[in-house]
């Protein structure tokens, strides 16, 4: 193997570069499984960014799970629940289950002096989890735990809100100004007939905080309140919620917890996965991995490409050699041994300018966001860029499979190469 390492050396030339002949092609293969590296490297990492991005702000306003009553009611205002559940101590143990908290919402219609804007409000408890919020205020403050007791719904304690950015502009609201919300309202008690009569109210809404996300599907919708609130609308009793959110750790198996859940939380309630109340939005992402995977294949075609027609230029260019090797009595499985380690050898070369090129690209768009994007269109400012490190070696590993397979095919011409008339032309 030294002498068959010894003599691939010799032929690949000094620095890599072949001889005369070779050396435009040489260059150009390199080229070639470099920008075919770095592309791949640039989609999977845009792709995935992307997804995540967009993921982490669906998951902001809905948990991976929703715990409701099981009824024929499909409006957004789910039945109410007891919040005292047997089941919740076995769920908060679960390994799957990262957070836990009760919601309610209703649906309203702001009404300022000029204008009018319909929303769901989001009634939250001290349990919710504020750190999407927090992440995306852009004015004020989040609504104070406190403000969640049971019977503190008075002013200014408990009708604090969180708008949008989106909503406020429209409304021409900022913190601190005071909105009217309307909402039609089952009444307390059903006539002889067990039907129940709808009544309108107004409750009066301060702003606490404006948040932006991006995400206008979301932004123009949703504004957060006290889930007393939710309570004293519907004329709940303060252990009643409309469910229960849950928050997974590992998103990718949301649909495997969302049975496991289901088989501890009774007959009475079921719990639904983000996947199917956002099937629309998930589908859309998942066909964004279609997109990366044509990519990914058409630049391993064109590296691949590359390297074969190298191949075959150093193999053409060394005949004399093959045909003197062949006549000292080396085996034509060892000659292509000697082509196979130059083919390795400008692969290496080929990802390695290629994977400095491809992660300075990420680094420089993941710090400075050079590339723009339309929000209203994408939901996001800028191109998102999200690294890992598996996703690197995969590509990094295919890649070469790929082009040292593909180059088994040139190298057979080895054995077509005949001594006799290779070595009397020499």
């Amino acid at each position: 193997m030294n002498v068959l390492f010894f003599i691939a050396k010799r032929v690949i030339g000094k620095g890599g570069k072949g001889g005369k002949i070779s050396r435009p092609t040489i260059n150009i293969a390199i080229a070639g499984v470099a920008i075919g590296i770095a592309v791949m490297l640039l989609t999977v990492a845009i792709v995935v960014g992307f997804q995540s991005s967009i993921r982490d702000k669906v998951e902001g306003f809905n948990a991976d799970i929703q715990i409701n009553k099981l009824d024929n009611n499909n409006s957004m205002e789910p039945s109410p629940i007891d919040r005292f559940q047997p089941f919740l101590s076995e769920l908060r143990k679960m390994p799957e289950v990262k957070h836990l908290e009760v919601y309610a919402t209703k649906n309203g219609i702001i009404k300022t002096k000029t204008e009018n804007e319909g929303v769901l409000l989001d009634g939250v408890g001290s349990d919710y989890d504020w750190s999407f919020i927090k992440k995306n205020l852009v004015k004020g403050a989040i609504l104070n735990p406190a403000d969640s007791t049971p019977g503190n719904i008075r002013p200014p304690a408990g009708q604090g809100i969180i708008i949008s950015q989106t909503i406020a502009s429209e409304l021409g609201a900022d913190t601190g100004s005071k909105l009217f919300i309307f909402f039609v309202t089952r009444g307390r008690k059903a006539d002889s007939e067990g039907n129940y009569s709808y009544e309108q109210r107004v409750k009066t809404f301060y702003v606490k905080g404006i948040y932006h996300t991006g995400f206008d599907e979301f932004d123009r919708q949703i504004v957060f309140v006290d889930i007393g609130q939710i309570q004293n609308l519907n004329f709940w009793t303060p252990s009643q919620v409309g469910g229960f959110e849950v928050t997974c750790n590992n998103f990718k198996k949301v649909d495997e917890d969302e049975s496991a859940i289901n088989k501890i939380i009774g007959e009475d309630l079921e719990a639904t996965s983000i996947r199917k109340t956002n099937s629309a939005i998930f589908d859309w992402l998942d066909l964004q991995n279609v997109n990366a995977a044509i990519i990914i294949v058409l630049m391993v075609i064109v590296s691949a490409i590359a390297m074969v027609s190298a191949l075959i230029v150093l193999i053409l260019e060394h005949t004399n050699l093959i045909g003197l090797l062949k006549t000292f009595g080396m085996t034509n499985r060892n000659i292509q041994k000697i082509f196979m380690m130059q083919g390795a050898y400008l692969i290496i070369l080929g990802l390695f300018w290629g994977n400095v090129t491809g992660l300075s690209l990420c680094w420089l768009q993941s710090h400075y966001g050079l590339i723009k994007l339309s929000q209203e269109t994408y939901y996001i400012s800028q191109v998102p860029i999200y690294l890992n490190w598996k996703y690197i070696a995969v590509l990094n590993a295919g890649a070469f499979v790929c082009c040292m397979l593909i180059q088994t095919l040139p190298s057979l011409i080895i054995a077509r190469i005949r001594p006799a008339v290779t070595v009397k032309y020499k």
